[in-house]
């Protein structure tokens, strides 16, 4: 399940402090098996429910990075979109997502510097009311005058 914003770009001329985009993705098993799959990272975990339950989690949860993704995907897709260039992030993560739950990734504008095309974003992925990841973005956005 994907609740997506339109795709696309907005350039740095049309980006304005408290800007916000996100996204809404339902974390399956599968999403869980392909990234261990993709990254390397078979961590039982994230794979083998008699072992996680046995684990301070009490059960399964999906990778950091996976959800840590879902803030890459706003930022590549919605804001700024297609043309980023992802500089730098900051993640702290606050609370475990297990298979099943639904994140809500969502990315704010709080800092724009024109001169560099630099975009300062305040990221942060939710279950529920629980955040469980935040932290800050920094990019190089898209601009008309030189894309």
């Amino acid at each position: 399940m994907t609740d997506n914003l339109p795709r696309g770009t907005i350039c740095i001329e049309d980006i304005e402090i408290g800007m916000s985009r996100h996204l809404r993705k339902q974390v399956t098993d599968r999403d869980i098996e392909l990234f261990a799959e993709v990254s390397t990272d078979r961590n039982p975990v994230h794979l083998d429910d008699d072992y996680a339950r046995d684990t301070i989690f009490e059960g399964r949860i999906a990778h950091g990075m996976l959800t840590a993704g879902l803030i890459s995907a706003v930022i590549g897709e919605q804001l700024p979109g297609h043309g980023t260039v992802y500089m730098g992030q900051s993640l702290k993560f606050m609370a475990p997502v297990r298979p099943g739950d639904t994140v809500l990734a969502t990315v704010t504008v709080t800092e724009i510097n024109h001169a560099k095309r630099r975009v300062t974003l305040e990221t942060r992925c939710s279950v529920g009311d629980t955040v469980v990841l935040k932290g800050e973005a920094v990019v190089l956005a898209p601009s008309r005058k030189f894309d």
